[in-house]
């Protein structure tokens, strides 16, 4: 990974995109794509989309999406504390004592999240999981009218966005899921675009996945692909509390995942295994039984079915504000996705 490259990923990392807020994240993906694309289109649903020999077939779709899980404020109290619900899978315990940013019409806003302390609990309350009804958000407000003279019902809340490099070139950051995906996507259409190309390629910075998936199936409605491929994170199983067996094995620092199942399309897979061998990437097989929870759901069943694959990069603590992933990994993901699709031509047959 360059300089440039990895400034750009930090960029991404630092830049607010709950679900419904995308505009800051989509701003830099323009201007990205802007040197590179052939054509950069937005639409109303707030997707970017960059295209590259848009005329030739057959049409192959890179999906990474830009939002992370975020929260919205609900309720403004007449001491000028926030309450605020979720965007997204939240663990409230993940939410105590932590440092959010509202995300104002006039600038961001710093808060910090918190509950009535130890000391003051009850024995019953002190057993009991903190629910998102027990938060509360402290902006220093004096009152109700304080608060509202700068934040308004409605507007979105995020972890205080860091990153954090440690040791053996692994990175913790608020928002891992899935800006690492979002730019192994955008660095792989790049890679890729250097030519030669024989299809068409498409990159999509979706919107929305964290609240039901929503950014991938329009965009793929509109691309029309003959192949997709969406990057997200997965589970990192090499770490405490996690058991192999159950959840798979996987690693950080030893490449991306490749899934197999049901949601994905076997020569995808077969052909983004051989590009690993062929380019000396290393890669770590997944297994999933079922529909994934991912952009790869709704690409497989777009229009009248599309050849999907599933590529992932490890991430420890996922939807926590220390997200962690391998710098190498997401680095292997976007040398993984302009192997494959330098290799794709409008012989390959996709039927299963």
């Amino acid at each position: 990974m360059d300089a440039a490259a990895r400034d750009f990923l930090f960029r991404l990392l630092e830049t607010p995109s709950p679900s419904g807020y995308e505009r800051p994240v989509q701003e830099l993906v323009r201007e990205y794509l802007s040197d590179i694309a052939d054509s950069v289109t937005s639409d109303a649903h707030g997707n970017v989309i960059g295209g590259k020999n848009t005329g030739t077939s057959p049409r192959v779709l890179l999906v990474g999406h830009c939002d992370q899980i975020g929260l919205i404020v609900q309720h403004i109290d007449a001491d000028g504390f926030l309450w605020v619900q979720p965007i997204g899978g939240w663990d409230p315990m993940q939410l105590v004592g932590s440092h959010v940013v509202v995300w104002t019409a006039t600038g961001p806003v710093p808060g910090v999240i918190s509950r009535k302390p130890i000391h003051l609990l009850s024995d019953e309350e002190r057993k009991a999981v903190p629910k998102m009804k027990d938060l509360w958000v402290d902006i220093g407000a004096s009152d109700k009218a304080d608060a509202e003279s700068v934040v308004r019902v409605g507007d979105c809340l995020t972890f205080d966005l860091k990153s954090q490099v440690l040791r053996n070139n692994l990175a913790a950051a608020v928002a891992m899921d899935d800006k690492v995906g979002l730019w192994t996507v955008l660095e792989g259409f790049r890679r890729a675009a250097a030519g030669p190309l024989r299809c068409g390629l498409f990159v999509s910075s979706s919107v929305q996945e964290e609240i039901g998936l929503r950014g991938a199936k329009t965009s793929a409605h509109t691309v029309d692909p003959h192949v997709g491929i969406a990057v997200d994170v997965t589970h990192a199983t090499d770490c405490p509390t996690i058991d192999k067996k159950t959840e798979g094995d996987v690693s950080l620092g030893k490449g991306p995942v490749v899934y197999r199942g049901p949601n994905m399309n076997p020569h995808v897979v077969d052909r983004l295994l051989a590009a690993a061998k062929e380019s000396s990437i290393p890669v770590q097989l997944g297994a999933i039984g079922r529909a994934t929870p991912t952009d790869a759901n709704v690409l497989q069943t777009t229009r009248g079915g599309v050849a999907t694959g599933l590529v992932s990069v490890p991430n420890r603590y996922m939807h926590s504000a220390v997200e962690t992933v391998s710098l190498d990994d997401v680095d292997r993901t976007a040398d993984l996705l302009a192997a494959f699709v330098r290799n794709i031509d409008e012989s390959v047959s996709w039927v299963p």
